[in-house]
């Protein structure tokens, strides 16, 4: 194909960014896109000369597209991707991909009969001191995994509530989680505390504004992340232990110490966005699925943490990944 012909579900602010990569992209043709409400949709159309519908069913009949970025908020997927699916339309599905494992389990199983390309938009993978971090930690052994994210509250209507959001861990310390696992490697058993502290006051919050998540590793390691919407600035950061040696990356800086001393180099990644989307754009062209870095079926697993997290603090239990989450 000379050109990716792309469609869009959801015209928010995710969606929007994207756009602003793929535009860029001469090997992209932004065609069409869709968003419940109707204002939003005809705005990205007219911005980026695309077709706007406010029903996906009504896109799919309409245009021809090669390849679909699903940016719908967690509750909204519904049948999208196996609507793509059938019609063999590649898909690029932000995070977090649901707000249940079974459904999500049976798209993945659908996406993979269909054959085609599928992303996430675990972005951070791209980074390149992301990927020399992983490339240092080859082989060694892991102690132990520290992480954090911690910020300020998103006003998003939808975001407060848990039946539509899964809360923050779910749905935006995704990333610093889907770190975790990108370093440090799988996870095996989650154990979480939660508690909506000090932001009560907010109208219509059902959600925790503060978290720790014990982690037990498939390797062996321990590790924990924290979460909380509590705080003025914005800090995230993944530490990797093992003996006489630390990997801290911290947005896009790493720090490495070991016996050698401590380097620290920071990204020369210069749009992540970019690279990412440009990646899966390549990989439909080429059909080199190794260019993708956080396929649909790697990305489950870091919603799987998330969603086990959240049944372990209601319970009060440890949760072993694979049983319910």
């Amino acid at each position: 194909m000379s050109k990716v012909r792309v469609g869009f579900v959801g015209a928010g602010g995710i969606a929007s960014a994207h756009m602003e990569a793929l535009v860029r992209n001469e090997k992209v043709q932004l065609t069409a896109v869709c968003d419940v409400v109707q204002a939003s949709a005809h705005r990205a159309a007219e911005k980026y000369g695309m077709q706007a519908y406010s029903d996906f069913d009504s896109l799919l009949d309409a245009e021809e597209v090669d390849a679909l970025f699903v940016c719908v908020p967690p509750f909204a997927h519904g049948d999208i991707e196996e609507k793509a699916c059938a019609k063999g339309i590649h898909l690029f599905v932000e995070k977090p991909l649901g707000l249940d494992m079974n459904v999500i389990r049976k798209k993945a199983a659908i996406i993979r009969d269909a054959g085609i390309m599928s992303s996430s938009g675990y972005v951070l993978r791209y980074l390149d001191t992301a990927s020399k971090a992983r490339a240092y930690l080859q082989g060694k052994t892991i102690g132990m995994v520290r992480a954090h994210y911690m910020t300020g509250f998103v006003s998003t209507p939808w975001w407060r509530d848990m039946a539509k959001s899964g809360g923050q861990l779910v749905e935006q310390t995704t990333h610093t989680v889907d770190m975790v696992r990108f370093l440090a490697g799988d996870v095996s058993k989650v154990y979480a505390q939660m508690a909506l502290r000090v932001m009560g006051d907010i109208e219509n919050l059902n959600i925790p504004d503060v978290g720790t998540v014990a982690l037990t590793f498939e390797s062996g390691a321990i590790g924990h992340v924290d979460t909380c919407f509590i705080q003025p600035d914005h800090r995230v950061g993944v530490e990797v232990q093992g003996k006489d040696f630390r990997v801290l990356v911290e947005g896009s800086k790493l720090t490495i110490t070991d016996k050698e001393g401590t380097q620290t180099v920071n990204s020369e990644t210069e749009d992540i966005m970019f690279a990412q989307d440009s990646a899966f754009i390549d990989a439909v062209i080429t059909g080199n699925r190794s260019l993708i870095l956080a396929p649909y079926d790697d990305a489950l697993r870091t919603v799987e943490i998330t969603l086990a997290a959240n049944q372990s603090a209601l319970s009060g239990n440890p949760v072993q990944l694979g049983e319910g989450a």
